[in-house]
């Protein structure tokens, strides 16, 4: 179309626009809905079943031994009717960074929606205040920005793209919709809406907000999407993105700008832990405040190395309609999985399926994970991936870093590397862009 416009000053820092033209081409594995337990067991080989240290600090390496020693199939305590079990967050527990967050990344590049631009207007503003966000999220001139302002111009974008983009109604190809205005415009724009609703109101209101754009799509559409993002950003070192809007299209909000967290990395320490459990009959759990066709993609399918069953994994949920297609409703009758939703999905769904015991071992890593890792009275390792920055999870940290070295301490930090995306055989951690390690934040 002649009036499709071209950017003439947009800014892009830390972000390689050769990997925003690329298309990412891959053949994809499908993993099996009714994976069983003996399956997985039958996976492994001896080296993956042996608790490896790794880079686990040596106190939770210890305990964690022990734990798996005194309460496994091997004990003289154990119980198959009563299975033991472990219960871990994912993001940023069981991996480094956000698996939604990658998913919304790689969704924005490559325009994989399904909505009309009526469908898409209303739900970028479900259940958002017209509060002006906080003022860190004001535009370049300095002006306060709300859901009014940015949504009428992804409205305008998003039509956009709509009518011109051959994915979507249009017959313009991705590599020339991605050199126009509208396109980096909404892709920033959306992104920063993402950013701004969790950290001006919530952030249950921004992982739920973020779900809703899978709308139209099925649950199959999403866990392909899924295993494209996650072997797309796998691929990705870990860094910190920023994405700002043209200059040449300011819109009702202005020019803005959103820096992010890129690139996921899968932390090895953890799929042998987990892989160790299971062998040793204690049975392993994801309780992630993602969407469960996202999380599930990560966990469960074997070519990312967890391989934890399918039926093991909860997330948030969403309704479908008749047609099996994704609403933007949060599913009914279901304690979404954030904060104390988390503790009661496990009271609910596995306490007792085990005989009515509690999870023997807990892990997570920021204030979302602190009802669970506290809740059990019964827990014996409440393990805290320690990001140092999440006041709400201060309370716990502290009691974990005083208790380094005690016997029977419940709560363990373990310490992690965010510029290279690794574990540290530390309870401290080393925090992005910077060098000390840190035990507190």
């Amino acid at each position: 179309m002649s009036n499709i416009k071209k950017e003439a000053d947009v800014t892009w820092l830390n972000f390689n626009m050769h990997n925003l033209t690329k298309e990412f081409k891959c053949s994809f594995e499908t993993s099996d809905e009714n994976t069983k337990q003996n399956s997985h067991d039958n996976q492994y080989n001896k080296e993956e079943v042996i608790l490896n240290r790794g880079n686990f600090a040596y106190e939770n390496y210890e305990s964690l031994k022990t734990l798996i020693e005194t309460n496994g199939n091997k004990s003289n305590i154990y119980d198959e009717n009563k299975r033991p079990y472990a219960v871990f967050d994912w993001d940023n527990t069981s991996i480094i960074n956000d698996v939604e967050d990658a998913v919304l990344a790689y969704q924005l590049i490559h325009l994989r929606f399904k909505m009309s631009p009526e469908e898409f207007s209303k739900i970028i503003r479900k259940d958002i205040p017209k509060d002006n966000f906080k003022d860190k999220f004001n535009n370049k001139d300095g002006n306060s920005i709300n859901i009014d302002l940015v949504g009428k111009d992804l409205d305008f974008d998003y039509r956009f793209l709509y009518d011109n983009y051959e994915g979507l109604n249009g017959n313009k190809s991705l590599e020339h919709i991605k050199e126009t205005l509208e396109y980096k415009d909404f892709i920033a724009k959306t992104r920063y809406l993402y950013s701004a609703i969790g950290s001006s109101f919530d952030l249950a209101s921004g992982y739920t907000w973020s779900m809703r754009l899978f709308s139209k799509m099925t649950s199959d559409e999403v866990s392909r999407l899924s295993e494209e993002s996650i072997i797309y950003w796998l691929k990705h070192e870990i860094n910190r993105t920023t994405w700002t809007s043209p200059l040449a299209l300011k819109g009702k909000s202005g020019i803005i700008s959103v820096t992010f967290n890129t690139g996921i990395k899968s932390i090895k320490e953890m799929q042998n832990l987990y892989k160790t459990l299971i062998y040793n009959g204690i049975d392993v759990y994801i309780c992630s405040a993602s969407y469960l066709y996202v999380v599930r993609e990560f966990a469960s399918n074997p070519k990312f190395g967890y391989s934890i069953p399918t039926e093991n994994v909860f997330g948030m949920q969403l309704e479908f309609d008749n047609n099996n297609l994704i609403k933007p409703e949060l599913k009914i009758n279901y304690h979404q999985t954030q904060g104390e939703g988390k503790t009661k999905t496990i009271e609910r769904f596995l306490v007792k399926k085990h005989g009515g015991k509690s999870p023997l071992i807990v892990g997570g890593d920021n204030h979302g994970d602190v009802s669970m890792l506290s809740f059990f009275h019964d827990t014996r390792f409440s393990l805290i991936i320690n990001r140092c920055k999440d006041k709400e999870l201060f309370k716990l940290s502290k009691v974990a870093a005083d208790s380094i070295g005690m016997k029977n301490a419940r709560y363990h930090l373990q310490g992690r590397n965010e510029n290279t995306g690794k574990f540290i055989q530390s309870q401290k951690s080393i925090l992005f862009g910077t060098s000390e390690e840190r035990l507190l934040r």
